[in-house]
């Protein structure tokens, strides 16, 4: 399959026939090199304007409840509606980047992003909030995928996995950042205003992406022809690295998604009755996901890939299980716990995505934030709905028997790994 079909990147250049040819320079992205710190900068703060966005009515939603007069079931949706509408989308919106560019479908996407998220203050009913909501993810979905395939054509592999950590570090920004800005500003003038101020913040991080974002060197114009997208769809999901891969970002989503999708409604009802500012505070503990998620290199080199996956669960469910505890001070840990092994556990598989995918990989990259987004969704719609049935020891119940799927899954790829190596052995 021609690389431009699916998005691989190539460098192509003629040998001599009468002698060998000098190994090429390698011209892109390296830390110290030019345009690196632009590029880092420029897709941290879109990771930023990411999360800020799609999340920012998850802090709020005890406030979003009161107005309408619904229960937590109900009021997630203006939290589901958004990923879920990205999961759906980000495949489509992989393949516009590969015909028209990855800069450009991103910046189009924080366009539209951006601008409905003007408007989500205005919506007269929860009806039209969810609607507002799901056109924004649905916008959104053209960032995760194209920033990566992005990161993988225009940074050298040995820097791929720090610049990704570093795109996963400015989602966790965004997530803390526009939690605690709407927590505060809610207090003191209501959750409409205070998702408008998210979306003025998320408009000045899209101007600056913009302009700091290098041209692509890299990229090479791929098809849209629906029969080569199903190809190489095909092939990654028929790729079992792919596919666990895919499954551990779902769960490891669905733990997060849940856990935060409720936890403003355990922290303002007894025992604990934290007014809306505090609650918005705790989530700076997003700020242990930005050194998680940058570290994540460092981690895959000591302890490798799987090493660092199963380091991960463990300290999500440790932190799950501290959460138990009626004291503040046991379940803020906790929660930073499971912030830390979420966000190093979606670095580490995102990064492998990219790693592993040799040609398609805005398709590669795609159909993982598919999964992510879709354990995104269902975390907190499920979340919401055990925290109904069973407070919060029904959201620690949901999240621990995914903990054990992620751990299930990666076991399942340590002994495959263990039997390719084995075979040729024994050749």
């Amino acid at each position: 399959m021609p690389a431009a079909s699916t998005g691989a990147s190539v460098i192509t250049g003629a040998a001599s026939p009468s002698r060998p040819s000098l190994p090429a320079a390698d011209s892109r992205m390296a830390p110290g090199g030019p345009g690196y710190r632009r590029m880092s900068l420029a897709l941290f703060l879109a990771g930023v304007a990411t999360f800020a966005l799609l999340y920012s009515t998850q802090a709020l939603l005890p406030l979003i409840s009161g107005e309408f007069g619904v229960p937590a079931s109900d009021a997630s949706w203006t939290v589901s509606a958004a990923t879920g509408a990205l999961a759906l989308f980000v495949l489509p919106m992989s393949a516009l980047s590969e015909r028209f560019g990855r800069r450009t479908v991103m910046t189009a996407s924080l366009a539209v992003a951006v601008t409905v998220g003007l408007l989500v203050p205005f919506a007269p009913s929860l009806g039209a909030l969810i609607a507002l909501r799901a056109v924004q993810g649905a916008a959104l979905a053209g960032l995760p995928a194209s920033a990566t395939a992005y990161l993988a054509e225009e940074v050298r592999p040995r820097a791929l996995i720090t610049a990704i950590g570093l795109f996963v570090a400015g989602n966790s920004v965004g997530g803390m950042s526009g939690r605690v800005i709407t927590g505060w500003v809610a207090q003191e003038w209501g959750w409409r205003v205070a998702v408008a101020v998210i979306g003025v913040v998320a408009v000045g991080c899209a101007v600056a992406f913009r302009l700091l974002l290098p041209a692509p060197r890299h990229f090479r114009t791929g098809s849209l022809r629906p029969r080569v997208l199903a190809r190489t769809v095909r092939t990654h999901l028929a790729n079992p690295l792919l596919r666990r891969l895919y499954a551990i970002g779902a769960l490891f989503m669905t733990v997060f998604g849940g856990v935060y999708t409720v936890i403003g409604y355990r922290l303002t009802e007894a025992p604990f009755g934290l007014p809306q500012g505090i609650v918005g505070s705790v989530f700076l503990v997003y700020l242990v996901g930005t050194v998680s998620a940058s570290t994540a290199g460092k981690l895959v080199a000591r302890l490798g890939r799987r090493g660092a996956l199963y380091l991960a669960g463990g300290t999500t469910t440790a932190g799950l299980l501290l959460s138990l505890s009626d004291a503040l001070a046991l379940v803020l840990l906790g929660l930073v716990l499971i912030t830390a092994g979420f966000f190093a556990g979606h670095a580490v598989a995102s990064s492998a995505v990219s790693h592993t995918a040799k040609e398609g990989r805005a398709q590669a990259s795609a159909l993982y934030q598919s999964a992510y987004y879709i354990g995104s969704s269902a975390g907190s719609t499920l979340g919401a709905v055990a925290f109904h049935a069973g407070g919060w020891s029904g959201t620690v119940g949901l999240g621990l028997l995914v903990v054990l799927g992620v751990v299930t899954v990666t076991v399942l790829g340590s002994r495959a790994a263990a039997r390719s190596v084995r075979v040729p052995a024994a050749a």
